[in-house]
C-alpha cells in the first residue's frame, strides 16, 4: 500500500508539474503572437504615472514643446492608442478607435483636443474622412494610427489631403499597411513624425498584417 500510494503521489505531482510548464509556455506564446500597446487605458497607465516623463517618453520635452506617443492598432486584434501630453485621448478602453484610421485635431498652442474620429476605410464612405481632413483649421496638430485597414477606401483627393498635413506615405498608403503620423494645416516642410510598414507576406510581423508601429517625441507648441 505504503509502494502504490507512493507511486500515485509521484504521477500526481509530476501531472501538476507538466500543466505548469504547459500553461507557462502557452502564455509565453500569447504574449509573443501578439505585441500590446502599453497603454489601454482612459488614464495614464501605473508606469506612466510614476514616471517623471509625460507619455512615457525616454526623455522629457523641452519647454514649449508638446510630448505624444501614438501607437497603430495590432492586426486586427488590438485597436491603436494616442498619448498626448501624458493624457490618453484615443483607445481601444476608451471605446473610440475603430478599423480605418483614426484620427485627433488638437491645437497647437493650448494642447486641448478638438476633435477626434474613427473612419472605416474598408467598407465605410471615404467622404466622410475628406470632409473632416477639409475642415481642419490651421494653427493644429493632426495624430493619426491605423487599425487593420486603413487603405482599401484611399482616394487621391484624400491621399493630397494628408500630403498638405505634411505626410510622405499617405500617397503608398494601401490594404492592411501600418501608419502612424503627426502633422499640421499650416506645416511649411515634410513632418519630421511618420512611420509606416507595406503589407506584405515576406516581412509581416503577424498573418496578413505588418508590425504595429509606435511613434514618439516632443512637438514645438505654437506660439502667437
Amino acid at each position: 500500500m505504503r509502494v502504490s500510494g507512493l507511486i500515485r503521489l509521484s504521477a500526481l505531482l509530476f501531472a501538476l508539474v507538466a500543466l505548469w510548464i504547459f500553461l507557462r509556455n502557452s502564455s509565453s506564446f500569447s504574449r509573443k503572437t501578439i505585441r500590446l500597446p502599453r497603454w489601454l487605458a482612459g488614464k495614464a497607465p501605473p508606469e506612466l504615472r510614476v514616471e517623471k516623463n509625460k507619455c512615457g517618453l525616454s526623455k522629457p520635452c523641452p519647454d514649449n514643446f508638446f510630448a505624444f506617443k501614438i501607437c497603430s492598432g495590432a492586426a486586427n486584434v488590438v485597436g491603436p492608442s494616442m498619448c498626448f501630453e501624458n493624457e490618453i485621448i484615443m483607445s481601444p478602453v476608451k471605446n473610440n478607435v475603430g478599423r480605418g484610421l483614426n484620427i485627433a485635431v488638437v491645437n497647437g498652442s493650448t494642447g486641448h483636443v478638438l476633435r477626434q474620429g474613427s473612419f472605416d476605410m474598408y467598407s465605410g464612405d471615404p467622404k466622410l474622412l475628406e470632409k473632416f481632413l477639409v475642415e481642419i483649421p490651421e494653427g493644429v496638430l493632426v495624430l493619426v494610427a491605423s487599425y487593420d485597414d486603413p487603405g482599401t477606401k484611399m482616394n487621391d483627393e484624400i491621399r493630397k489631403l494628408f500630403s498638405k498635413l505634411g505626410s510622405v506615405y499617405a500617397t503608398n498608403l494601401g490594404f492592411r499597411d501600418s501608419w502612424v503620423f503627426l502633422g499640421a494645416r499650416d506645416l511649411k516642410n515634410k513632418s519630421p513624425f511618420e512611420q509606416f510598414l507595406k503589407n506584405s507576406p515576406d516581412t509581416n510581423k503577424y498573418e496578413g498584417w505588418p508590425e504595429l508601429l509606435e511613434l514618439e517625441g516632443c512637438v514645438p507648441r505654437k506660439v502667437f
